[in-house]
């Protein structure tokens, strides 16, 4: 049990540092190259912070866990919406500037609803499905580059410091440790988290919705909670919002093009409340203080994450 304890910590460090050099080598060559903010927080930061889900899935399809797949990127949602911005608004703030995030939102409640229907549909995602998922990662990234240059004269600018932490090379040594890191760290995690579970006869899916989804979601905590506190409220919320609809899109389709992924009744409350969770986002920005995650606002996401959690352990 002590092993398995340490392998899973060990796992957690490599996943939460080796997101940290991804990202930060990722953001260099984006700023070094004049991209814009609107792709770095939904497509550059959120890819990087979503890594972590993506290995450990990746490793759960090839060792047959299935129950782990779908634990981990539902759990990882909720994570990120409610534990995520709950936390981050805490510290500041959000301001949601409506206009940049309102469509992200909308198809993050769509892709959402798209899971749950699949799901129901033949408890599974097949390679079918799993390219429709895919399909619509591929739409969304397309439509994020697309809106980002439109914008991109306005929001970029050029980088002042040529410091050797921000070289080039430097910044492709960063992404390629980071991989190294996280693949290994998601071997680590989805393993043994996998052995505990068993020892203390805890199914798979209450494992992926809790200890490995919280794992996991450690980058995406990380990097939106310094994002708030420096007022870069847009990189923060882009990052929260494009990791959930990567985690479905991307990381359940490339799973399921390994395996078919079975999908169990278990997960329909969780992936309600991620549905209704999304929908009060998209309505907070009519209610009280306009378009701000206020802290009372995260507040209730928080102890909404804090309560759904215990009614998960306990059930």
């Amino acid at each position: 049990m002590f092993l398995e304890i340490a392998f899973l910590i060990l796992g957690f460090f490599m996943l939460i540092k080796g997101a940290d050099l991804l990202v930060k080598g990722a953001s260099n060559i984006a700023i070094k190259f004049n991209i814009s903010e609107v792709i770095i927080g939904l497509t550059i930061v959120s890819i990087g912070t979503s890594l972590p889900e993506l290995f450990i899935s990746i490793s759960s399809a090839i060792s047959n866990f299935p129950d782990l797949i779908l634990g981990n990127v539902i759990g990882s949602n909720i994570c990120n919406l409610l534990l995520i911005l709950g936390l981050t608004s805490m510290f500041k703030p959000l301001d949601m500037d409506i206009h940049e995030t309102e469509n992200y939102i909308t198809f993050s409640i769509l892709v959402t609803v798209l899971l749950f229907a699949l799901g129901n549909y033949n408890g599974q995602i097949s390679i079918a499905e799993g390219i429709i998922l895919f399909t619509c990662f591929i739409l969304f990234f397309i439509y994020t580059i697309i809106s980002g240059l439109k914008n991109a004269s306005f929001k970029s600018t050029p980088v002042q410091n040529d410091s050797l932490p921000n070289h080039l090379s430097f910044s492709i040594f960063f992404i390629i440790i980071g991989i190294v890191l996280l693949k290994y760290g998601g071997d680590f995690v989805s393993n043994n988290a996998v052995l505990i579970a068993s020892r203390f006869n805890v199914s798979q899916d209450v494992i992926g919705l809790t200890i490995v989804a919280i794992g996991t979601s450690l980058p995406e905590l990380i990097t939106s909670v310094v994002a708030g506190i420096k007022g870069n409220s847009q990189i923060a919320i882009g990052n929260i919002i494009g990791s959930n609809i990567l985690n479905i899109c991307l990381i359940l389709g490339i799973s399921s093009f390994i395996s078919p992924i079975y999908f169990s009744v278990e997960f329909n409350p969780t992936l309600i409340l991620l549905i209704i969770s999304t929908l009060v986002l998209w309505v907070f920005k009519d209610i009280g203080q306009k378009n701000m995650v206020t802290r009372i606002k995260g507040t209730s996401f928080l102890v909404t994450y804090i309560l759904n959690t215990i009614y998960m352990i306990k059930r």
